[in-house]
């Protein structure tokens, strides 16, 4: 399990990677003004629908529903299983599709209602709505097919499918000049990506035996438990987008840069949270769904709790880094060409405001496995509608004194409440949730944390006045010098702390028995 954690990690960080320098050149064309706004909430619309339909809830029902099928009734079965479910999934994104072409207008006023004043950025978003929304048909095949891939132990293709969105958005951006405006070029590459992150994924299921075909769907004994638990992860879903709707919505009210501004802070923090917790997500769910099928429960405990030590180990220096020189960040990396100072320390705090709910967004998905696992996505629904009435309640009270810093924040704290209702409810059921392992771990990743968090602001208050003559890349000089030194403190602190016979037995993914 560890090492299929590291192979979607691996393929999730260099998503990441092209995804910065996507950022980069959409920083330098789109700057953060009207257009750059109208793009980010045109883009946010079909990827809330993708987070509620696709992704979020149909992996969470679909692959403990088929690792059931394959484990029980065989791989035929479980073909003919997901053939009936490709079908019903493009008729009812081929509806979805419709009524947004047809509605477009609706769907962004009712979305982002403070664009009502502003004709500019409204026509923008309308057309560019109009150009990303067949995406989210596209990604739903994309999501369905990586969920029979990575339920067979297959998981490259799927990590590595977001890359190619950031590369054709790069390489329209590129020849932006072909196209009426740079939110255009932006637009028509996310559709392009659709299409070829779709042709990947086929490519590899067909490579390996598990190509899928249109097959009639049949509301047997199988599709049906899938349905009642699709149903709860659709709400469950909706939850959570109902909280980063509220973001779009009452960003759209916010002076200019505010969405720019979430979004670039957004895609930092996303990072970790991609190549760590959903990583983990990813792999644990169907890990945890064959052992808990085969009946061993011990098992299932011991992955999950593997699950949640590595990833709270590797996102360390991602939390000390947002918490301590989060405006380092963002001048290094993005202040360029139409990004402005002024929109850089705004996206840093923003940045400060969601690594406050970092811990928790990492290793939501390892709490929530046990549930899923079990075909119980009800319990989840309910942690997270819970945690969005207080996030969103919160957006609320802030954001008139606190702007997208107080959205941002609101957001951190709907993390920790989902993340701690979800620990209770498992613990009264009696459901996995952490070893005497894990708790043994936990004050000594506090240290190294706090001792990172420490190293970096040091760095910072010193070597920014001794970089203060460099005429040309003394931000990117700043923060590489920041990365070095934490990065060497947190390598040492580990080796020191943890020693080398904690991590490999961590990495191997068998028990350790380093004292704490």
């Amino acid at each position: 399990m560890i090492r299929s954690i590291f192979t979607v990690g691996g393929w999730t960080l260099l998503s990441r990677l092209t995804g910065f320098a996507r950022d980069i050149v959409m920083a330098a064309v789109l700057g953060a003004g009207p257009m750059a706004d109208a793009f980010y909430i045109a883009f946010r619309l079909p990827n809330h629908f993708r987070s509620i339909f696709a992704e979020g809830a149909f992996n969470t029902a679909f692959i403990p529903a088929y690792a059931r099928v394959k484990t029980l009734e065989g791989d035929r079965r479980a073909g003919r299983f997901a053939d009936g479910i490709l079908t019903a999934v493009v008729v009812v994104q081929l509806a979805i599709l419709a009524i947004a072409l047809l509605a477009t207008n609706w769907v962004v006023r009712v979305l982002a209602p403070g664009l009502a004043d502003d004709p500019e950025r409204f026509a923008l978003t309308v057309d560019f709505t109009r150009i990303t929304f067949p995406y989210l048909g596209l990604i739903a095949v994309v999501t369905l097919v990586g969920g029979v891939l990575n339920a067979n132990e297959r998981f490259w293709a799927a990590a590595a499918a977001s890359i190619l969105l950031n590369l054709a958005m790069v390489g329209t951006l590129s020849f932006a000049g072909w196209f009426p405006t740079a939110g255009h070029a932006a637009a028509w590459g996310v559709l392009i990506s659709g299409f070829l992150q779709v042709g990947l994924l086929v490519f590899d299921s067909e490579r390996h035996g598990l190509g899928l075909r249109f097959g009639r769907p049949r509301l047997d004994p199988d599709t049906r438990r899938f349905l009642i638990a699709l149903g709860p992860a659709i709400i469950g879903s909706a939850g959570v987008q109902l909280a980063i709707f509220a973001d779009t919505i009452i960003a759209s009210f916010l002076p200019q840069g505010a969405v720019a501004a979430l979004f670039y802070a957004d895609r930092i923090n996303q990072l970790p949270i991609g190549v760590v917790g959903i990583a983990a997500g990813i792999v644990l769910l169907p890990e945890m769904s064959r052992r808990i099928a085969a009946e061993d429960l011990d098992g299932a405990r011991y992955a999950q709790s593997r699950a949640i030590e590595l990833t709270l180990l590797l996102v360390l220096p991602f939390l000390a880094a947002a918490l301590t020189i989060p405006e380092i960040i963002m001048r290094g990396l993005f202040l360029r060409g139409a990004f402005t100072g002024e929109a850089a320390a705004a996206a840093g705090a923003t940045l400060a405001a969601y690594g406050i709910g970092l811990a928790p967004f990492v290793v939501t998905r390892a709490f929530m496995s046990p549930f899923y696992a079990r075909g119980d996505t009800r319990t989840p629904v309910l942690a997270t509608l819970g945690a969005a009435v207080v996030n969103i309640a919160l957006k609320i009270a802030l954001m008139d004194q606190f702007a997208q810093v107080g959205l941002a924040f609101a957001t951190s704290v709907g993390g920790w409440i989902t993340v701690i209702v979800l620990a209770v409810l498992a613990k009264r059921r009696g459901y996995e949730c952490g070893d005497a392992q894990l708790l043994r771990s936990l004050p000594r990743l506090a240290l190294i944390a706090a001792a990172v968090a420490a190293a970096l602001f040091a760095t910072a208050m010193f070597a920014g006045p001794a970089l203060a003559g460099l005429v040309h890349g003394r931000d990117e000089a700043l923060l590489a010098l920041c990365i070095a030194a934490g990065g060497a403190v947190y390598a040492v602190l580990v080796l020191a702390l943890l020693g080398p016979r904690y991590l490999r037995a961590l990495l191997r993914g068998r028990p350790h028995s380093a004292t704490f």
